[in-house]
Protein backbone atom coordinates (compact mmCIF):
# COMPACT_ATOMS: atom_id res chain seq x y z
CA UNK A 1 0.00 0.00 0.00
CA UNK A 2 3.14 2.40 0.93
CA UNK A 3 4.65 1.68 -2.55
CA UNK A 4 1.16 2.23 -3.98
CA UNK A 5 0.98 5.97 -2.58
CA UNK A 6 4.85 6.65 -3.21
CA UNK A 7 4.78 5.72 -7.51
CA UNK A 8 1.32 8.16 -7.50
CA UNK A 9 2.97 11.36 -5.97
CA UNK A 10 5.98 11.00 -8.58
CA UNK A 11 3.67 10.49 -11.04
CA UNK A 12 1.91 13.96 -9.76
CA UNK A 13 5.05 15.61 -9.60
CA UNK A 14 6.64 14.86 -12.62
CA UNK A 15 3.69 15.98 -14.29
CA UNK A 16 3.34 19.44 -12.69
CA UNK A 17 6.94 19.75 -13.72
CA UNK A 18 6.11 18.95 -17.05
CA UNK A 19 3.06 21.55 -16.89
CA UNK A 20 5.25 24.29 -14.89
CA UNK A 21 8.57 24.04 -17.33
CA UNK A 22 8.87 27.43 -18.40
CA UNK A 23 8.36 29.23 -14.89
CA UNK A 24 10.92 26.67 -13.43
CA UNK A 25 13.29 27.76 -16.24
CA UNK A 26 13.07 31.77 -15.56
CA UNK A 27 13.64 31.06 -11.68
CA UNK A 28 16.13 29.07 -12.17
CA UNK A 29 18.73 31.63 -14.68
CA UNK A 30 17.28 34.64 -12.35
CA UNK A 31 19.13 32.43 -9.18
CA UNK A 32 22.35 31.58 -11.76
CA UNK A 33 22.53 35.82 -12.66
CA UNK A 34 22.40 36.70 -9.07
CA UNK A 35 24.97 34.27 -8.06
CA UNK A 36 27.29 35.30 -10.92
CA UNK A 37 26.93 38.90 -10.48
CA UNK A 38 27.57 38.83 -6.70
CA UNK A 39 30.62 37.09 -7.53
CA UNK A 40 31.60 39.96 -10.57
CA UNK A 41 31.10 42.55 -7.68
CA UNK A 42 33.06 41.06 -5.23
CA UNK A 43 36.01 40.39 -7.74
CA UNK A 44 35.85 44.30 -8.72
CA UNK A 45 36.11 45.81 -5.64
CA UNK A 46 32.39 46.24 -5.21
CA UNK A 47 31.47 48.18 -8.07
CA UNK A 48 27.86 47.02 -7.31
CA UNK A 49 27.55 49.33 -4.00
CA UNK A 50 24.34 51.51 -3.32
CA UNK A 51 24.33 54.08 -2.33
CA UNK A 52 20.97 55.35 -0.28
CA UNK A 53 19.88 58.88 0.74
CA UNK A 54 19.25 59.18 4.57
CA UNK A 55 16.18 61.47 6.22
CA UNK A 56 18.05 64.78 6.93
CA UNK A 57 19.96 64.82 3.02
CA UNK A 58 22.81 62.90 4.16
CA UNK A 59 23.91 59.67 2.22
CA UNK A 60 24.54 56.32 3.16
CA UNK A 61 26.74 53.45 2.07
CA UNK A 62 25.27 49.76 2.20
CA UNK A 63 26.70 46.48 1.85
CA UNK A 64 30.19 47.57 1.33
CA UNK A 65 33.01 48.59 3.59
CA UNK A 66 33.97 52.32 2.88
CA UNK A 67 36.85 53.90 0.97
CA UNK A 68 38.05 56.85 -0.72
CA UNK A 69 35.68 55.91 -3.99
CA UNK A 70 32.70 55.19 -2.08
CA UNK A 71 33.50 58.22 -0.16
CA UNK A 72 33.91 60.78 -2.96
CA UNK A 73 30.49 59.33 -4.25
CA UNK A 74 28.51 59.78 -1.40
CA UNK A 75 30.25 63.41 -0.29
CA UNK A 76 32.21 65.08 -2.54
CA UNK A 77 33.01 67.60 -0.70
CA UNK A 78 34.27 65.35 2.52
CA UNK A 79 38.04 64.55 1.60
CA UNK A 80 39.75 67.75 0.71
CA UNK A 81 43.31 68.10 -0.99
CA UNK A 82 46.29 68.95 0.22
CA UNK A 83 46.85 71.79 -1.83
CA UNK A 84 49.25 73.33 1.14
CA UNK A 85 51.44 70.68 1.95
CA UNK A 86 52.18 70.64 -1.85
CA UNK A 87 53.65 74.19 -1.91
CA UNK A 88 55.56 73.35 1.03
CA UNK A 89 57.02 70.31 -0.23
CA UNK A 90 58.23 72.41 -3.72
CA UNK A 91 61.73 73.51 -2.90
CA UNK A 92 61.95 74.81 -0.06
CA UNK A 93 65.76 75.47 -0.02
CA UNK A 94 65.56 77.91 -2.77
CA UNK A 95 62.82 80.15 -0.40
CA UNK A 96 63.71 79.17 2.53
CA UNK A 97 61.34 82.47 4.55
CA UNK A 98 58.53 81.29 3.01
CA UNK A 99 59.27 77.69 3.93
CA UNK A 100 59.67 78.43 7.70
CA UNK A 101 56.79 81.16 7.78
CA UNK A 102 54.53 77.67 6.25
CA UNK A 103 55.91 75.36 9.02
CA UNK A 104 56.22 77.57 12.09
CA UNK A 105 52.28 78.48 11.65
CA UNK A 106 50.26 81.14 10.43
CA UNK A 107 47.35 83.59 12.44
CA UNK A 108 44.45 84.33 10.60
CA UNK A 109 43.82 87.90 9.74
CA UNK A 110 40.30 89.04 9.30
CA UNK A 111 41.64 92.10 7.19
CA UNK A 112 44.48 92.79 4.50
CA UNK A 113 45.57 95.43 7.29
CA UNK A 114 47.18 94.20 10.57
CA UNK A 115 48.20 96.13 13.37
CA UNK A 116 50.62 94.58 15.90
CA UNK A 117 52.37 95.28 18.74
CA UNK A 118 55.89 94.62 19.75
CA UNK A 119 57.29 94.70 23.76
CA UNK A 120 61.13 95.86 23.61
CA UNK A 121 63.52 95.61 26.42
CA UNK A 122 64.27 98.71 28.76
CA UNK A 123 68.09 99.69 27.86
CA UNK A 124 70.80 98.29 29.60
CA UNK A 125 73.99 100.35 28.65
CA UNK A 126 74.75 103.97 27.93
CA UNK A 127 77.50 106.33 27.98
CA UNK A 128 78.97 109.43 30.09
CA UNK A 129 77.85 112.53 28.33
CA UNK A 130 80.07 114.43 30.36
CA UNK A 131 83.16 113.73 32.25
CA UNK A 132 83.09 113.36 35.83
CA UNK A 133 86.65 114.76 37.85
CA UNK A 134 87.39 113.75 41.27
CA UNK A 135 87.87 116.32 43.66
CA UNK A 136 91.84 117.03 45.08
CA UNK A 137 93.49 115.18 47.91
CA UNK A 138 92.84 118.91 50.08
CA UNK A 139 89.50 119.63 48.78
CA UNK A 140 87.87 116.51 49.23
CA UNK A 141 84.92 116.79 51.72
CA UNK A 142 81.73 114.58 53.14
CA UNK A 143 79.84 116.06 50.17
CA UNK A 144 82.11 113.99 47.47
CA UNK A 145 80.78 110.82 48.82
CA UNK A 146 77.88 111.31 46.64
CA UNK A 147 78.70 112.51 43.14
CA UNK A 148 76.50 114.11 40.28
CA UNK A 149 76.95 112.12 36.71
CA UNK A 150 75.45 113.03 33.48
CA UNK A 151 74.34 109.71 30.76
CA UNK A 152 73.55 110.08 27.38
CA UNK A 153 69.84 108.22 28.70
CA UNK A 154 69.58 109.16 32.28
CA UNK A 155 65.62 107.97 31.84
CA UNK A 156 66.77 104.50 31.41
CA UNK A 157 68.12 104.42 35.52
CA UNK A 158 65.56 104.56 38.90
CA UNK A 159 66.70 105.17 42.37
CA UNK A 160 68.52 101.89 44.03
CA UNK A 161 69.74 100.68 40.61
CA UNK A 162 73.11 99.29 40.24
CA UNK A 163 75.56 100.73 37.65
CA UNK A 164 78.67 99.19 36.29
CA UNK A 165 81.36 101.84 34.49
CA UNK A 166 83.09 99.79 32.38
CA UNK A 167 86.97 100.97 32.11
CA UNK A 168 87.14 102.64 35.69
CA UNK A 169 88.30 100.31 38.14
CA UNK A 170 86.88 100.16 41.41
CA UNK A 171 88.93 100.28 45.16
CA UNK A 172 89.35 97.38 47.56
CA UNK A 173 87.85 98.23 50.67
CA UNK A 174 90.26 100.17 52.11
CA UNK A 175 90.26 103.19 49.84
CA UNK A 176 93.73 103.20 48.44
CA UNK A 177 94.63 100.22 46.61
CA UNK A 178 93.22 99.57 43.23
CA UNK A 179 90.63 96.75 43.03
CA UNK A 180 91.09 93.96 40.08
CA UNK A 181 87.21 94.91 40.08
CA UNK A 182 85.49 97.74 37.91
CA UNK A 183 83.66 100.30 39.47
CA UNK A 184 80.45 99.97 40.91
CA UNK A 185 77.45 103.27 41.71
CA UNK A 186 74.62 103.23 43.66
CA UNK A 187 71.93 105.38 42.31
CA UNK A 188 70.79 107.56 45.35
CA UNK A 189 68.37 110.17 43.14
CA UNK A 190 67.62 111.34 39.76
CA UNK A 191 67.11 114.60 38.85
CA UNK A 192 65.58 115.10 35.36
CA UNK A 193 67.50 118.10 34.80
CA UNK A 194 70.70 117.89 36.05
CA UNK A 195 71.66 113.87 35.77
CA UNK A 196 72.17 111.26 38.10
CA UNK A 197 73.07 111.07 41.93
CA UNK A 198 74.98 108.32 42.67
CA UNK A 199 77.02 106.84 45.39
CA UNK A 200 80.30 104.35 44.93
CA UNK A 201 80.34 100.66 46.23
CA UNK A 202 83.61 100.31 45.54
CA UNK A 203 85.36 103.60 45.72
CA UNK A 204 88.15 105.75 46.51
CA UNK A 205 89.33 107.34 49.90
CA UNK A 206 90.53 110.93 49.01
CA UNK A 207 92.12 112.51 52.04
CA UNK A 208 90.00 111.46 54.76
CA UNK A 209 86.95 110.90 52.82
CA UNK A 210 86.00 107.41 52.03
CA UNK A 211 84.41 106.01 49.07
CA UNK A 212 84.45 108.64 47.16
CA UNK A 213 83.83 108.67 43.63
CA UNK A 214 86.85 108.54 41.29
CA UNK A 215 86.95 110.41 38.14
CA UNK A 216 84.94 108.83 35.21
CA UNK A 217 85.89 110.13 31.67
CA UNK A 218 83.63 111.36 28.97
CA UNK A 219 82.20 108.57 26.51
CA UNK A 220 82.80 105.70 29.56
CA UNK A 221 80.18 102.98 29.09
CA UNK A 222 77.50 102.43 32.05
CA UNK A 223 75.52 98.95 32.48
CA UNK A 224 72.52 98.94 34.42
CA UNK A 225 72.40 96.31 36.68
CA UNK A 226 70.48 95.45 39.87
CA UNK A 227 68.33 97.32 41.89
CA UNK A 228 69.43 97.07 45.70
CA UNK A 229 66.84 97.50 48.44
CA UNK A 230 67.36 98.13 52.46
CA UNK A 231 65.98 95.90 54.27
CA UNK A 232 62.83 98.20 55.47
CA UNK A 233 62.26 99.20 51.63
CA UNK A 234 58.70 97.21 50.81
CA UNK A 235 58.21 99.26 47.56
CA UNK A 236 60.21 100.05 44.61
CA UNK A 237 60.26 102.40 41.47
CA UNK A 238 57.91 101.17 39.04
CA UNK A 239 58.46 99.46 35.83
CA UNK A 240 56.30 99.70 33.35
CA UNK A 241 56.75 98.04 29.59
CA UNK A 242 54.38 100.14 26.87
CA UNK A 243 53.87 97.98 24.01
CA UNK A 244 54.47 99.58 20.61
CA UNK A 245 52.10 99.59 17.78
CA UNK A 246 53.13 98.77 14.16
CA UNK A 247 51.50 97.71 10.75
CA UNK A 248 51.88 95.70 8.39
CA UNK A 249 50.15 95.27 5.01
CA UNK A 250 48.96 91.95 3.46
CA UNK A 251 49.71 91.11 -0.80
CA UNK A 252 47.67 89.45 -2.87
CA UNK A 253 49.68 86.98 -4.85
CA UNK A 254 48.28 85.03 -7.38
CA UNK A 255 49.17 83.16 -9.79
CA UNK A 256 47.52 81.64 -13.11
CA UNK A 257 47.90 78.81 -15.33
CA UNK A 258 46.19 77.82 -18.80
CA UNK A 259 45.84 74.89 -21.31
CA UNK A 260 44.05 74.30 -24.26
CA UNK A 261 42.10 71.64 -24.83
CA UNK A 262 43.94 70.68 -27.81
CA UNK A 263 47.48 71.07 -26.11
CA UNK A 264 45.76 68.90 -23.43
CA UNK A 265 44.99 66.15 -25.66
CA UNK A 266 48.18 66.61 -28.75
CA UNK A 267 50.51 63.73 -28.24
CA UNK A 268 53.59 64.47 -26.24
CA UNK A 269 57.08 63.36 -26.58
CA UNK A 270 57.64 63.43 -22.91
CA UNK A 271 55.16 63.33 -20.25
CA UNK A 272 54.15 66.69 -19.62
CA UNK A 273 50.66 67.58 -17.97
CA UNK A 274 48.82 70.27 -16.34
CA UNK A 275 49.99 69.53 -12.97
CA UNK A 276 53.47 69.49 -14.37
CA UNK A 277 52.93 72.97 -15.40
CA UNK A 278 51.15 73.89 -11.97
CA UNK A 279 54.30 72.75 -10.09
CA UNK A 280 55.97 74.98 -11.79
CA UNK A 281 53.85 77.68 -11.54
CA UNK A 282 54.00 77.33 -7.85
CA UNK A 283 57.94 77.43 -7.35
CA UNK A 284 57.78 80.35 -9.45
CA UNK A 285 54.94 82.03 -7.22
CA UNK A 286 57.01 81.21 -3.97
CA UNK A 287 60.29 82.68 -5.31
CA UNK A 288 58.04 86.14 -5.60
CA UNK A 289 56.99 85.80 -2.51
CA UNK A 290 60.43 85.13 -1.11
CA UNK A 291 61.50 88.47 -2.47
CA UNK A 292 58.95 90.25 -1.86
CA UNK A 293 58.50 88.49 2.33
CA UNK A 294 62.83 90.12 2.32
CA UNK A 295 62.53 93.39 0.52
CA UNK A 296 59.25 94.47 -0.42
CA UNK A 297 58.40 97.99 0.63
CA UNK A 298 55.00 98.87 2.47
CA UNK A 299 52.62 100.56 0.54
CA UNK A 300 49.43 100.92 -1.21
CA UNK A 301 49.41 102.48 -4.64
CA UNK A 302 46.56 103.63 -6.62
CA UNK A 303 45.83 102.15 -9.89
CA UNK A 304 43.98 104.27 -12.30
CA UNK A 305 43.12 101.33 -14.84
CA UNK A 306 41.37 98.70 -12.78
CA UNK A 307 40.01 102.14 -10.09
CA UNK A 308 41.39 100.24 -7.36
CA UNK A 309 44.41 100.10 -4.47
CA UNK A 310 47.11 97.86 -4.75
CA UNK A 311 48.63 97.01 -1.34
CA UNK A 312 52.14 96.17 -1.00
CA UNK A 313 53.84 94.27 1.93
CA UNK A 314 57.14 95.45 3.53
CA UNK A 315 59.95 93.23 3.82
CA UNK A 316 61.25 92.10 6.64
CA UNK A 317 64.89 93.02 5.93
CA UNK A 318 63.70 96.59 6.68
CA UNK A 319 62.24 95.65 10.14
CA UNK A 320 65.51 94.41 11.68
CA UNK A 321 66.71 96.21 14.70
CA UNK A 322 70.03 95.60 14.42
CA UNK A 323 72.77 95.55 11.87
CA UNK A 324 76.58 94.40 12.13
CA UNK A 325 79.09 95.32 9.62
CA UNK A 326 81.68 93.71 8.19
CA UNK A 327 85.03 95.31 6.52
CA UNK A 328 86.09 94.00 2.53
CA UNK A 329 88.63 91.94 4.16
CA UNK A 330 86.29 89.44 5.14
CA UNK A 331 85.66 87.61 8.12
CA UNK A 332 88.17 86.09 11.20
CA UNK A 333 87.51 84.12 14.30
CA UNK A 334 87.26 87.84 15.79
CA UNK A 335 84.89 88.67 13.55
CA UNK A 336 82.80 86.01 13.29
CA UNK A 337 82.55 86.19 17.63
CA UNK A 338 81.48 89.67 17.85
CA UNK A 339 78.63 89.36 14.98
CA UNK A 340 77.40 86.43 17.16
CA UNK A 341 77.83 88.15 20.05
CA UNK A 342 75.80 90.98 18.56
CA UNK A 343 73.20 88.57 17.39
CA UNK A 344 72.60 86.60 20.50
CA UNK A 345 72.93 89.29 23.05
CA UNK A 346 71.00 92.45 24.48
CA UNK A 347 67.54 90.79 23.11
CA UNK A 348 66.58 87.98 25.35
CA UNK A 349 66.01 86.04 22.32
CA UNK A 350 66.70 82.61 21.27
CA UNK A 351 70.15 80.68 21.64
CA UNK A 352 69.23 78.82 17.74
CA UNK A 353 68.91 81.46 15.04
CA UNK A 354 68.66 81.23 11.33
CA UNK A 355 71.15 83.16 8.97
CA UNK A 356 70.35 83.44 5.68
CA UNK A 357 72.89 85.56 3.28
CA UNK A 358 74.28 85.25 -0.37
CA UNK A 359 76.68 83.78 -2.15
CA UNK A 360 79.66 86.27 -1.59
CA UNK A 361 78.62 86.14 2.28
CA UNK A 362 78.59 82.14 2.57
CA UNK A 363 81.70 81.69 0.54
CA UNK A 364 83.67 83.73 3.26
CA UNK A 365 81.99 82.27 6.31
CA UNK A 366 83.07 78.43 4.22
CA UNK A 367 86.69 79.96 3.44
CA UNK A 368 87.31 79.95 7.57
CA UNK A 369 89.33 77.42 9.44
CA UNK A 370 86.41 76.99 12.67
CA UNK A 371 88.55 75.82 15.54
CA UNK A 372 87.94 76.17 20.05
CA UNK A 373 85.32 78.68 20.22
CA UNK A 374 83.38 78.52 17.10
CA UNK A 375 83.05 75.31 15.26
CA UNK A 376 81.06 74.64 12.60
CA UNK A 377 79.32 70.80 12.02
CA UNK A 378 77.68 68.53 9.61
CA UNK A 379 74.08 69.73 7.79
CA UNK A 380 71.22 69.62 10.09
CA UNK A 381 67.44 69.74 8.56
CA UNK A 382 64.51 71.81 10.16
CA UNK A 383 61.74 73.00 8.96
CA UNK A 384 62.28 70.56 6.00
CA UNK A 385 65.54 72.33 5.08
CA UNK A 386 68.92 71.53 4.99
CA UNK A 387 71.50 74.00 7.18
CA UNK A 388 74.75 73.85 8.20
CA UNK A 389 75.30 74.42 11.89
CA UNK A 390 77.49 76.98 13.45
CA UNK A 391 78.27 76.94 17.02
CA UNK A 392 79.78 79.12 19.67
CA UNK A 393 78.85 79.77 23.60
CA UNK A 394 76.76 83.12 22.29
CA UNK A 395 74.38 80.43 20.66
CA UNK A 396 74.26 78.67 16.97
CA UNK A 397 73.18 79.85 13.95
CA UNK A 398 71.30 77.71 11.13
CA UNK A 399 73.14 79.01 8.04
CA UNK A 400 71.98 78.47 4.18
CA UNK A 401 72.37 80.03 0.93
CA UNK A 402 69.82 82.16 -0.60
CA UNK A 403 70.08 82.96 -3.65
CA UNK A 404 67.22 85.86 -3.53
CA UNK A 405 69.69 87.97 -2.29
CA UNK A 406 72.19 87.03 -5.18
CA UNK A 407 69.10 88.00 -7.62
CA UNK A 408 68.85 90.94 -5.58
CA UNK A 409 71.82 92.36 -5.84
CA UNK A 410 73.01 91.63 -2.32
CA UNK A 411 75.55 88.70 -2.51
CA UNK A 412 77.33 89.95 0.23
CA UNK A 413 74.81 90.27 2.65
CA UNK A 414 72.93 88.47 5.03
CA UNK A 415 70.43 88.03 7.91
CA UNK A 416 70.17 86.53 11.24
CA UNK A 417 66.73 85.71 11.87
CA UNK A 418 65.03 84.82 15.46
CA UNK A 419 62.28 82.11 14.06
CA UNK A 420 60.45 82.50 17.64
CA UNK A 421 59.63 85.89 16.62
CA UNK A 422 59.07 85.79 12.90
CA UNK A 423 54.73 85.64 12.74
CA UNK A 424 52.84 85.11 9.34
CA UNK A 425 49.61 86.40 8.97
CA UNK A 426 47.17 85.12 6.37
CA UNK A 427 43.83 87.11 5.21
CA UNK A 428 43.28 84.61 2.21
CA UNK A 429 44.86 81.27 2.73
CA UNK A 430 46.78 79.39 -0.01
CA UNK A 431 44.48 77.96 -2.84
CA UNK A 432 43.90 76.86 -5.99
CA UNK A 433 40.99 77.78 -7.98
CA UNK A 434 40.04 76.56 -11.28
CA UNK A 435 38.18 78.82 -13.40
CA UNK A 436 35.58 77.71 -16.19
CA UNK A 437 36.38 79.98 -18.93
CA UNK A 438 34.81 77.62 -21.56
CA UNK A 439 31.54 77.81 -20.12
CA UNK A 440 31.76 81.79 -20.07
CA UNK A 441 32.68 81.77 -23.26
CA UNK A 442 35.61 83.39 -22.68
CA UNK A 443 38.67 80.62 -23.46
CA UNK A 444 38.87 77.18 -24.93
CA UNK A 445 41.04 75.97 -22.08
CA UNK A 446 41.48 74.59 -19.24
CA UNK A 447 42.53 77.07 -16.16
CA UNK A 448 44.01 77.27 -12.39
CA UNK A 449 44.31 80.43 -10.37
CA UNK A 450 46.55 80.17 -7.19
CA UNK A 451 45.95 82.98 -4.95
CA UNK A 452 47.75 83.60 -1.09
CA UNK A 453 47.33 87.25 0.74
CA UNK A 454 49.65 87.29 3.42
CA UNK A 455 52.42 89.34 5.06
CA UNK A 456 55.38 88.18 7.46
CA UNK A 457 56.14 90.29 10.85
CA UNK A 458 59.22 90.64 12.64
CA UNK A 459 57.45 90.29 16.62
CA UNK A 460 60.66 91.83 17.92
CA UNK A 461 62.83 93.43 16.01
CA UNK A 462 65.71 93.64 18.08
CA UNK A 463 66.41 90.01 18.13
CA UNK A 464 66.92 89.89 14.29
CA UNK A 465 70.23 91.11 13.13
CA UNK A 466 71.08 92.66 9.28
CA UNK A 467 74.67 91.69 7.88
CA UNK A 468 76.18 94.19 5.23
CA UNK A 469 79.35 94.77 4.07
CA UNK A 470 81.45 98.22 4.72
Amino acid sequence: MFFKKTIKRVKETRNWIKDHRQLLMLLLAIVIMLILGGCYAHDHNSLLAIVIAGVAGGNHVVDEPLTTDRSREASPELLLNEIDQQIVKIRPMATPIDQLSRCAGSKHSGSMIVDYYNVDTKPTLTTMRQGYTEPAAGSATDEHVRATIVTEQDEMFDVSDTILVQGVQGYEPDGTTVSNQELVLYVVSRDDNNGLRVQAVNGKKIGDIEGCVPSITRGAVLIRMGRAATELDVMSPQFEAMPHKAQQFCQIFKMQVEESTLQRLANKEVPWTMNDQEEAAIYDMRLGMEKSFLFGVKSKLWDNNKKENVMFTGGIWHQAGKDFVYDDDGFTQESIIDMMREAFTGNAGSKRKILIGGSDLIGRLNKLDYKRVITASDTVTKWGIDFTELRSKFGTLYVLLSEVFDECGMESAGMIIDPEYLQKYTHVPFSAETLNLKASGVRNVDATVLTEASCLVLRYPKAHMRITKV
